[in-house]
């Protein structure tokens, strides 16, 4: 069975929220955070350390 990354994240996401309820400020840090890293110089060495 093949799923799609995205619908992979998106109920892990929805479930995350709905069983942990973090506060909105920290759902916001974590997205813009990951944002910017991923178009900043670590890019690479994050990107390697993931595969």
């Amino acid at each position: 069975m093949d799923v799609p990354l995205w619908l992979a994240l998106l109920v892990i996401g929805y479930l995350g929220v709905k069983l942990i309820r973090p506060p909105a400020w920290l759902i916001a840090v974590l997205l813009l955070g990951g944002f910017l890293l991923a178009d900043s110089i670590l890019a690479p060495a994050i990107n390697s350390l993931v595969k």
